[in-house]
Protein backbone atom coordinates (compact mmCIF):
# COMPACT_ATOMS: atom_id res chain seq x y z
CA UNK A 1 0.00 0.00 0.00
CA UNK A 2 0.99 3.46 -0.45
CA UNK A 3 1.05 6.53 1.54
CA UNK A 4 -1.90 7.74 3.04
CA UNK A 5 -5.13 9.65 1.13
CA UNK A 6 -3.93 13.15 0.03
CA UNK A 7 0.00 12.87 1.59
CA UNK A 8 0.79 11.22 -1.91
CA UNK A 9 3.02 14.05 -3.55
CA UNK A 10 0.86 15.33 -7.15
CA UNK A 11 0.16 18.13 -9.08
CA UNK A 12 -3.55 18.68 -7.37
CA UNK A 13 -1.88 18.51 -3.73
CA UNK A 14 0.75 21.05 -4.84
CA UNK A 15 -2.29 23.24 -5.32
CA UNK A 16 -3.44 22.39 -1.93
CA UNK A 17 -0.27 22.33 0.52
CA UNK A 18 -0.89 25.16 2.69
CA UNK A 19 -3.87 26.00 1.80
CA UNK A 20 -6.75 25.73 4.53
CA UNK A 21 -9.74 27.67 3.95
CA UNK A 22 -12.58 25.58 5.75
CA UNK A 23 -15.03 29.48 5.38
CA UNK A 24 -15.12 27.74 1.66
CA UNK A 25 -16.96 24.68 2.55
CA UNK A 26 -20.62 25.00 2.01
CA UNK A 27 -22.44 25.12 5.45
CA UNK A 28 -24.33 22.00 4.71
CA UNK A 29 -23.09 18.61 3.70
CA UNK A 30 -22.07 18.05 -0.25
CA UNK A 31 -20.51 15.68 -1.91
CA UNK A 32 -20.28 18.62 -4.71
CA UNK A 33 -18.09 21.48 -3.64
CA UNK A 34 -17.77 23.99 -6.80
CA UNK A 35 -15.84 26.91 -5.59
CA UNK A 36 -14.78 28.16 -9.05
CA UNK A 37 -18.86 28.54 -10.51
CA UNK A 38 -17.92 25.88 -13.09
CA UNK A 39 -21.49 24.09 -12.71
CA UNK A 40 -24.85 24.96 -12.77
CA UNK A 41 -27.10 24.37 -9.89
CA UNK A 42 -29.15 21.85 -12.20
CA UNK A 43 -25.46 20.04 -13.13
CA UNK A 44 -24.42 19.99 -9.24
CA UNK A 45 -27.44 18.28 -8.14
CA UNK A 46 -27.66 15.73 -10.96
CA UNK A 47 -23.23 15.28 -10.20
CA UNK A 48 -24.52 14.98 -6.63
CA UNK A 49 -26.97 11.94 -7.89
CA UNK A 50 -24.51 9.67 -9.32
CA UNK A 51 -22.02 10.27 -6.42
CA UNK A 52 -25.08 9.02 -4.33
CA UNK A 53 -25.52 6.18 -6.73
CA UNK A 54 -21.90 5.48 -6.79
CA UNK A 55 -21.44 4.92 -3.35
CA UNK A 56 -24.89 3.06 -3.21
CA UNK A 57 -23.76 0.36 -5.45
CA UNK A 58 -20.07 0.26 -5.15
CA UNK A 59 -19.11 1.78 -1.81
CA UNK A 60 -16.28 3.98 -3.00
CA UNK A 61 -17.21 7.94 -2.06
CA UNK A 62 -16.53 10.39 -4.91
CA UNK A 63 -15.89 13.77 -3.57
CA UNK A 64 -15.37 16.30 -6.37
CA UNK A 65 -14.15 19.95 -5.93
CA UNK A 66 -14.13 22.29 -8.38
CA UNK A 67 -11.57 25.35 -7.76
CA UNK A 68 -9.24 27.95 -9.34
CA UNK A 69 -6.14 28.01 -7.02
CA UNK A 70 -5.60 29.47 -4.65
CA UNK A 71 -9.16 30.07 -4.14
CA UNK A 72 -10.25 26.76 -2.59
CA UNK A 73 -10.95 25.67 0.91
CA UNK A 74 -7.64 23.30 0.53
CA UNK A 75 -6.98 20.84 3.46
CA UNK A 76 -9.94 21.66 5.16
CA UNK A 77 -11.94 19.47 2.92
CA UNK A 78 -9.94 15.97 4.61
CA UNK A 79 -12.24 16.39 7.48
CA UNK A 80 -15.27 17.70 5.88
CA UNK A 81 -15.59 15.13 3.49
CA UNK A 82 -14.35 12.63 6.42
CA UNK A 83 -11.81 11.08 3.57
CA UNK A 84 -11.16 7.32 3.87
CA UNK A 85 -9.14 4.48 1.96
CA UNK A 86 -12.38 3.97 -0.13
CA UNK A 87 -12.35 7.62 -1.22
CA UNK A 88 -11.95 9.28 -4.46
CA UNK A 89 -11.22 12.82 -4.39
CA UNK A 90 -11.99 14.54 -7.74
CA UNK A 91 -9.96 18.27 -7.98
CA UNK A 92 -10.97 20.16 -11.31
CA UNK A 93 -8.51 23.03 -11.47
CA UNK A 94 -7.98 24.51 -14.85
CA UNK A 95 -4.65 26.15 -12.84
CA UNK A 96 -1.93 23.96 -13.87
CA UNK A 97 -3.05 23.01 -17.53
CA UNK A 98 -4.76 19.33 -16.81
CA UNK A 99 -8.04 20.49 -15.06
CA UNK A 100 -8.81 16.94 -13.96
CA UNK A 101 -6.60 15.81 -10.68
CA UNK A 102 -7.02 12.81 -8.65
CA UNK A 103 -6.23 12.00 -4.88
CA UNK A 104 -7.73 7.92 -4.68
CA UNK A 105 -7.30 6.43 -1.51
CA UNK A 106 -5.56 3.17 -0.83
CA UNK A 107 -8.25 0.68 -1.37
CA UNK A 108 -9.33 2.66 -4.10
CA UNK A 109 -6.13 1.97 -5.59
CA UNK A 110 -5.98 -1.44 -5.07
CA UNK A 111 -8.91 -1.74 -7.27
CA UNK A 112 -8.43 0.35 -9.99
CA UNK A 113 -5.22 0.83 -12.10
CA UNK A 114 -3.23 3.69 -11.43
CA UNK A 115 -2.81 4.19 -15.68
CA UNK A 116 -7.40 4.86 -15.52
CA UNK A 117 -6.60 8.20 -13.62
CA UNK A 118 -3.82 9.37 -16.05
CA UNK A 119 -5.75 8.26 -19.03
CA UNK A 120 -9.15 9.62 -17.79
CA UNK A 121 -7.26 12.86 -17.35
CA UNK A 122 -5.29 12.60 -20.39
CA UNK A 123 -8.64 12.17 -22.64
CA UNK A 124 -11.01 14.59 -20.32
CA UNK A 125 -9.05 16.87 -18.63
CA UNK A 126 -6.64 18.22 -21.62
CA UNK A 127 -6.76 21.74 -21.99
CA UNK A 128 -7.95 21.45 -25.63
CA UNK A 129 -11.20 19.32 -24.09
CA UNK A 130 -12.08 22.05 -21.42
CA UNK A 131 -11.72 25.07 -23.47
CA UNK A 132 -13.72 23.39 -26.42
CA UNK A 133 -16.76 21.83 -24.57
CA UNK A 134 -16.27 23.83 -21.17
CA UNK A 135 -14.79 22.90 -17.34
CA UNK A 136 -18.10 21.73 -16.35
CA UNK A 137 -18.11 18.90 -19.89
CA UNK A 138 -14.71 17.67 -18.41
CA UNK A 139 -16.31 16.89 -15.54
CA UNK A 140 -19.22 15.48 -15.85
CA UNK A 141 -17.38 13.38 -18.45
CA UNK A 142 -15.07 12.10 -15.99
CA UNK A 143 -17.62 10.92 -13.22
CA UNK A 144 -19.28 9.18 -16.04
CA UNK A 145 -16.10 7.39 -16.91
CA UNK A 146 -15.53 6.84 -13.14
CA UNK A 147 -19.18 5.37 -12.48
CA UNK A 148 -18.34 2.75 -15.49
CA UNK A 149 -15.17 2.22 -14.08
CA UNK A 150 -16.37 1.88 -10.22
CA UNK A 151 -19.16 -0.81 -11.63
CA UNK A 152 -16.97 -3.36 -13.49
CA UNK A 153 -15.92 -7.06 -11.73
CA UNK A 154 -12.37 -6.26 -10.65
CA UNK A 155 -10.36 -7.96 -12.60
CA UNK A 156 -6.84 -7.73 -14.83
CA UNK A 157 -9.16 -6.00 -17.59
CA UNK A 158 -10.83 -3.63 -15.25
CA UNK A 159 -10.75 0.05 -16.03
CA UNK A 160 -9.50 -0.49 -19.41
CA UNK A 161 -11.28 1.77 -21.17
CA UNK A 162 -11.81 4.88 -20.56
CA UNK A 163 -15.67 5.78 -21.95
Amino acid sequence: MGPPLLERVGIAEAALSGVNKPELLPKDFSTVIDVAGFLSAGQEKRLAQQIANIEKDTGFKLRILAQNYPETPGLAIKDYWQVDDRTIVFVADPTFGNILNFNVGAIVDLDIPRSFWSRLAGKYGNMFYWKEKGEDASVEAAVMAISQCLNEPVGPTNCSEVQ
